[in-house]
Formats: structure tokens, sequence, C-alpha cells
């Protein structure tokens, strides 16, 4: 049982990452259809802002608690600053925006090396996630437990903000039918400005997950960027729920092949499995529903 059970937990925690990162691409990918390769690197800063914050606070459990916000908002304002400065001039250009994004990418490792060094720090759980809850046998972390509900959080309240927010109204118009959408009055541009804020935002905390179970490192971003587009494009691109579903799909899956296999081999494979999938499924689990014109 506990062969089964410790790479299913573990995965489940792994895609609860890799949701956090996949649902700023989601908002960012699926409206604008930017491919923002950058998008780890976000992760990475909301994991430095982090280490920061308890560097500054002293206090474990609290630096925790005042990170998750000051992570989304470094990472929020990075990606702001890149939709303002680079990504507004090639909308309808999804290769442009692929290639400068890798540029944005190597600039922000570099400056995270050269601002806190190459080797990457840890950041020290507070006591409250020091310990582990047996699960059928396999002592699950309480930092990967943490992991999943900080997701589901973040999960939930993207949902409530699409849902019944003004904002989210005209997030899913512009999704819909942006043309449409600004001859009702609706400023897209601000919507996308907004919209990339969120997004990048979202991977920030995501960074946060990441600095509790694995510390701080100037190249972790790249270690999840593909995993995260994978996701997305599995789960149905913009779609939220097609994006939970693959997310978790995707980490347990990894999780059991790097159980039986390696960790690079595992990661090939999953890459491969899910080609196969959209070879089947090239709209991926679910499609967005668009009305016409015509």
């Amino acid at each position: 049982m506990d062969a089964l059970t410790t790479p299913f937990l573990t995965g489940t925690a792994t895609g609860a990452i890799l949701l956090m990162a996949a649902l700023g691409l989601t908002l960012t990918f699926g409206q604008m259809g930017v491919i923002n390769m950058a998008n780890g690197e976000f992760l990475m800063a909301g994991a430095y802002a982090a280490y920061a914050t308890q560097q500054l606070i002293g206090n474990a459990g609290l630096a925790l608690v005042v990170a998750i916000p000051v992570s989304f908002l470094v990472a929020g304002l990075l990606g702001l600053l890149l939709e303002v400065s680079i990504i507004r001039w090639m909308y309808q250009r999804p290769l442009d925006t692929l290639l400068v994004t890798v540029g944005v990418a190597l600039v922000l490792q570099q400056l995270a090396k050269d601002v806190f060094g190459a080797q990457g720090d840890p950041v020290v759980l507070p006591s409250w996630l020091n310990g582990n809850i047996p699960v059928f046998g396999y002592n699950w972390p309480f930092r990967q437990l943490f992991t999943i509900v900080l997701a589901l959080a973040a999960l939930g309240g993207l949902s409530a903000v699409l849902k019944y927010s003004t904002f989210g109204r005209r997030i899913r118009a512009t999704v819909q039918y942006r043309d449409l959408a600004e001859t009702l009055g609706i400023p897209t541009r601000s919507v996308d400005r907004i919209t990339f804020f969120l997004g990048s935002g979202l991977a920030g905390v995501g960074g946060v997950a990441i600095a509790l179970i694995s510390g701080t490192n100037p190249t972790l971003g790249t270690t999840y960027i593909i995993p995260a587009f994978l996701v997305v494009v599995a789960g149905g691109v913009g779609q939220l729920k097609g994006t939970v579903i693959a997310a978790w799909v995707v980490g347990v899956v990894t999780a059991f092949l790097t159980d039986w296999t390696s960790g690079s081999m595992a990661q090939v494979l999953t890459f491969a499995l899910v080609v196969v999938f959209l070879q089947v499924r090239p709209q991926g689990l679910f499609t967005v529903r668009t009305r016409s014109l015509a």
C-alpha cells in the first residue's frame, strides 16, 4: 500500500504547485494568446519574496502569513511590468512572445543569481508545518498538505473573481469575443493588464509553496514551466476545470514514473503521454464555448 500511497500523495502536492503555475498561464495564454515562458521566473520571484520576508521578519510563522500576499504582489508587478513594456506590442504574435519571454526569463535568472547567489537559500518551516500526518502507512509532511490547501484557496479565489465580480465578467467576455466586448465598451487593454497581474501573482503564490518544500534557487522556474504549459494545453486552453484535472493527473503520473525510473526520465515519459493524449484530443479535456456573429 505504501508503494502506491507515497507517489499518489507526493504527486498530488506536485500537482498543486503545477496548478498554481498553470492558473496564470490559463489566463494569459487562454485570454491573450501569450506564450509566457517567464512565468516560471515569477514562481522563482515568489519563492525569493518568501525568503526575503522571512529574513526581514524573523518569525517563521508570521513571515509565511505575510509572504503570501507579498509574493503575489511582487510576481504580479513583474508580470504587469512585462505586459506594459514588451508584451503589449506583441499580441497576435505568439511565437514572438515565446522568444522574448525566454530572454526575459534568462535576465531574471541572472538577476536572482547576482542578488541572492547561485546556490539558493533554504526557507525555515514554521513550527506548525514541522510534522507529518500518517496516511496508509506514509508519513505525509504537513508542508505538502499546506501546498494543496494553498492551491485550493488560490483556485477558489480566482473562480469567485471570474464568476461573481464585474472584472471577472469582463475577463470572460474578452475571452469569448474580444471584438464584441470592445464594442460594448469593455476596456480590453485594462482587462489584459490586470489579468496579467493576476496570473503572474498566482504564480508568485506557487513560489511560496516551492520555497517551503525545496527552498529557493535561481533556476527553479525551469523545472515547472514546461509541465505547467502541458497542464494548460491538456486541460483545454482557458478552462479552469480542465487545468485542475490535468495538473493533478500530470503531478501524480510524474510521481509514479519517478518512483519507477528517474526524475528526468519521468518528465520525458509524462511529456510523451501528454503528446499522445493531444493527438487523440487536440482541443484538450474541455474547450471554450464562443459565440459566433456569422
